[in-house]
């Protein structure tokens, strides 16, 4: 029987860690029989959960027979992963144990060196950290998961679930993996990726910039077909100019800025009223239907209808 040994670490976030215990403990064969076998390990005995303290009923040596060691999202993802800890997952990483983590554990994991040059993902709140203090990982904040066979990685809560699923599908097909779906109540695919979940607010600029009074202008005009040369001659600068400065004070282009601004008002609109799709990309200022759904499903990862469904 396929063991999966969950790695509880202080801080452990409670829904990180019982996603892969009730997904892999609930999955049956189809003969009735229970497809893997679960073990919850840690360091300590007593490992701190933040609102509660749980107790482990397996230390670190239950991480040396696993045939996958799951690692759930702790609340403090920076903090340093013990040495035992690092050299147990190293040790099993070695002998070809499959390793996965969930939401933040892709941290973790990542201290341990083995997500070295590898493409990753973790909850896209936490996608800049990572790529800040792990400079050496390909970090895809848009994704749901990324599985490189033996190392995959989650983005948070019920992404760690989709995770699952995968991998059970991978171990048993696509019969098993879609009955544990049924039991979690889960599609076994979802539709689009953590694109459509992150806020696509403006880029940040510094208050006082010498740019406030054009970004208010371009929100307030969001409806009209802007080129660069009307936003340049706005700002009384050569388009050369404006490009640079606003590559200054929001690290992109005057063009980019504007289509994010549109694409996080359409949300906006999908959210909040029962306008029609067409409606709503002609009044962000998208000069056709077909146009505005390129580029939400391009910034979003999903359809207006498929956004309107899972948020409006």
């Amino acid at each position: 029987m396929h063991t999966v040994a969950v790695l509880a670490l202080d801080r452990v976030i409670p829904f990180d860690l019982s996603t892969p215990i009730e997904t892999f403990s609930r999955t049956r064969l189809p003969d009735g029989r229970p497809a893997y076998r679960i073990r919850v390990c840690a360091e300590r005995e007593e490992v701190d959960a933040g609102a509660f303290t749980l107790r482990a009923p397996w230390g670190l040596e239950g991480l040396e027979s696993a045939d996958t060691i799951v690692v759930p999202g702790v609340a403090a993802p920076l903090a340093p992963l013990p040495s035992r800890v690092r050299d147990a997952l190293r040790s099993a990483a070695a002998a070809g144990t499959r390793m996965a983590s969930i939401c933040t554990g892709t941290f973790p994991l990542a201290a341990t060196g083995l997500l070295d040059g590898l493409r990753v993902t973790t909850h896209w709140s936490a996608a800049g950290l990572l790529a800040t203090t792990h400079p050496r990982l390909h970090v895809d904040p848009d994704v749901l998961y990324v599985d490189n066979g033996q190392f995959l990685t989650s983005a948070g809560a019920a992404a760690g679930m989709d995770l699952c699923l995968h991998m059970i599908r991978r171990d048993h097909g696509s019969a098993v993996a879609a009955d544990a779906a049924r039991l979690s109540v889960m599609p076994l695919e979802r539709e689009g990726g953590q694109a459509q979940f992150i806020m696509h607010d403006h880029a940040p600029v510094p208050q006082g910039s010498e740019l406030d009074a054009l970004l208010a202008w371009l929100r307030d005009n969001l409806d009209r077909d802007l080129t660069l040369a009307d936003i340049a001659a706005r700002s009384g600068t050569s388009t050369r100019t404006l490009i640079r400065r606003f590559r200054d004070h929001t690290g992109t282009t005057p063009l980019q800025w504007l289509h994010r601004a549109r694409v996080r008002q359409a949300q906006h609109l999908l959210e909040t009223t029962d306008h029609s799709v067409e409606r709503i990309g002609a009044q962000v200022g998208f000069g056709s239907p077909t146009a505005f759904r390129d580029r939400f499903k391009r910034t979003t990862g999903v359809s207006p209808r498929a956004y309107r469904r899972a948020f409006g």
